[in-house]
């Protein structure tokens, strides 16, 4: 079986050009806090994340290997082979991240993936990866997403990722004036561990 050679480590400050690229796609674009047009604005969205939360980078090697589990504070900050590599032919592919923990110990998983690593599994292995290290190291029980019903493509990347379904909230967002219904999943630290491992 084919899998995809990721890992999860901290944002940095040099990984400011691949989240710009990041965000000129149209279909990240909207879900900018603001509008990220220059690496000021990247650099932004990188601190931003500061106090509210735990982001983490999707960096990725290849294809062909097995999954990767390095999650954590890795890398020193220091400039990267190229504007969105991150050594060793590694390069900056998405982000995946754990809000609104709670005292109840749940949290809200929030992912995206740039458009050229799409298809390959990598958003799936950085939520798996994410659910790992929010269970095993940050305590938490129960973990939240949600996505527009009209977006297949995220179903697919919560479902694989073992989060199941829990029902639908009606017209619960709105982008450019339309209303979209959510459809909800969660996962928890006590649902059966996924038939595909993580290898390490």
């Amino acid at each position: 079986m084919t899998f995809v050679n990721v890992r999860l480590r901290a944002w940095r400050d040099d990984d400011a050009p691949a989240v710009l690229r990041a965000f000129q796609a149209p279909d990240l674009r909207p879900q900018a806090p603001w509008p990220i047009v220059t690496l000021t604005d990247a650099r932004g969205w990188i601190a931003s994340w500061e106090g509210v939360g735990h982001a983490f980078a999707i960096v990725e090697q290849g294809v062909g290997v097995s999954v990767g589990v390095g999650v954590g504070q890795e890398g020193a900050r220091g400039a990267p082979a190229d504007d969105s590599a991150d050594g060793a032919g590694e390069r900056v592919v998405g982000n995946v991240a754990v809000t609104r923990i709670d005292d109840h110990r749940n949290g809200w998983v929030s992912y995206w993936v740039v458009p050229e690593a799409r298809g390959r599994g990598v958003a799936v292995a950085g939520v798996e990866l994410l659910a790992r290290w929010a269970f095993e190291e940050r305590g938490l029980f129960r973990l939240e997403l949600g996505h527009r019903t009209t977006n297949a493509a995220s179903c697919r990347v919560a479902t694989k990722a073992g989060f199941l379904p829990e029902g639908v909230e009606r017209g619960k967002l709105v982008h450019e004036g339309v209303r979209y219904d959510v459809e909800r999943h969660a996962r928890l630290a006590t649902d059966p561990a996924l038939s595909r491992s993580l290898g390490h």
